[in-house]
């Protein structure tokens, strides 16, 4: 039976296309999406999106129909999971990191160690940095027993991309549960500021306005690596670009990060304060997860071999949408004490074994 699921819920973005069809991937579910991204303008799926959904095809051997720039229906009927080495790529200046939140849970529960190159903007507007997957998403999941490594073998801008990273996973038969609730200090605040194609001076003034920022809210164990890559270099993008990214290692443990990224006619200064302040202001709710990985741990809390819960600086409509996705697809039930806008805690009781017609590799 084909689960039917309204694109439109919640945030209405591709969020519900690349957490349904993972989700569909891992417990063998075939679902249709309808109203996808009619929110958005332009509406349908985008490069991003149809290469997520290509790539999850070939790993689940997938049938799939509506699969192409701007469709709003889809329909997705997986087999079996494999793993192996695949590249894909989004033709465009697509976010990376978006692919790689439907890909990599995917590759958790393959039948084999899987590495994939994905190709495509690897530092975007409204998506996580790829730098962020790495300092902070992949520490947190490690938690739950997923192994993964991430490399950045070249940095992707808009409009043309070409950005390429490789992930690899080795696949896991159960997740762990997740527990991120305490809160008892900040150990260390470490970051990246980067460019490309851009005079260094630029990296240099983002990193001294970010420490400026900081040492005012008096965080001062502060170590900020410099990333000014010129053509001559092979991770340089073909693009100009630049960013920052700050993270906070917290005791007893978790991670909390910010990151800011820059565009023409926008002062370094700027970049950096943005990004600290955000941090800061992340810190101040003394939430051990930060409000962008809130929703990105909630596929991964769903897929749990127990209950997980997790205090989350300010609870966004991106993760109730998934929380709404995951209870339709997994059968995962969610409690949260907290609104929308401000502090939670979230708790689910994870992947839902009453569930028959869930993976092999889950019931194991």
């Amino acid at each position: 039976m084909t689960l039917e699921i309204d694109g439109s819920m919640g945030e209405g973005g591709g969020q519900i296309l690349r957490v349904s069809t993972a989700l569909s991937a891992i417990l063998g579910k075939p679902i249709r999406i309808r109203n996808i991204r009619v929110k958005r303008s332009p509406p349908g799926l985008r490069p991003q999106h149809k290469t997520a959904v290509e790539a999850l095809t070939r790993m689940s051997n997938a049938s799939v129909e509506g699969l192409h720039v701007g469709s709003t229906n889809l329909t997705f009927a997986p087999e079996a999971l494999k793993g192996g080495q695949f590249v894909f790529d989004t033709g465009t200046a697509g976010s990376v990191s978006l692919v790689l939140q439907s890909l990599i849970p995917v590759m958790a529960f393959s039948q084999e160690k899987s590495r994939v190159e994905v190709r495509g903007g690897t530092n975007n507007p409204f998506a996580p940095a790829v730098d962020y997957i790495e300092e902070v998403l992949l520490p947190a999941v490690s938690y739950m027993g997923l192994n993964a490594s991430i490399h950045l073998v070249k940095r992707g801008f808009y409009p043309r991309g070409e950005g390429v990273v490789t992930v690899e996973v080795k696949p896991i038969k159960k997740l762990r549960p997740i527990t991120l609730t305490e809160f008892r200090g900040v150990k260390d605040i470490s970051g990246l500021s980067y460019s490309s194609r851009l005079r260094c001076h630029i990296v240099e003034r983002m990193a001294r306005s970010a420490r400026r920022t900081l040492a005012a809210a008096m965080y001062r164990n502060v170590e900020l690596r410099l990333e000014c890559l010129q053509p001559k270099n092979e991770k340089c993008a073909v693009n100009p670009g630049t960013g920052i990214l700050l993270y906070a290692k917290l005791h007893p443990r978790g991670v909390v990060g910010s990151d800011s990224l820059g565009k023409l006619g926008r002062p370094a200064e700027k970049v950096g304060f943005e990004a600290a302040s955000t941090l800061i202001k992340q810190l101040a709710t003394r939430a051990p997860v930060d409000k962008f990985l809130g929703d990105q741990l909630i596929i991964y809390m769903a897929l749990a071999s127990a209950a997980s819960t997790i205090r989350v600086s300010e609870l966004t409509l991106h993760t109730i949408t998934c929380m709404a996705v995951s209870k339709l697809v997994a059968g995962s039930r969610f409690t949260v004490v907290g609104s929308l806008g401000k502090p939670a805690t979230i708790t689910c009781d994870g992947w839902n074994r009453t569930d028959q017609s869930s993976s092999k590799e889950l019931s194991s």
